[in-house]
């Protein structure tokens, strides 16, 4: 079964570095129920949310490796 929903997620995630699993920590979730979440389509609103915290995880990511 081919999970189409969401690639748009899931690709910018992965373009940035950013785990699913990752994703999910920060919503407070189970990455298995993360996984499932994108298997339907989300709302405007929810997908703005989770760009905005793959872009928060980005940055820290990059600002951790400017550290180190």
């Amino acid at each position: 079964m081919k999970h189409n929903e969401n690639r748009f997620v899931r690709e910018y995630a992965k373009g940035k570095g950013v785990l699913l699993w990752q994703i999910a920590e920060v919503l407070g979730m189970r990455d298995s129920n993360f996984s499932k979440l994108l298997r339907h389509p989300l709302t405007e609103a929810k997908e703005n949310e989770i760009c905005a915290i793959i872009d928060k995880l980005a940055d820290q990511k990059r600002k951790d490796g400017e550290d180190a």
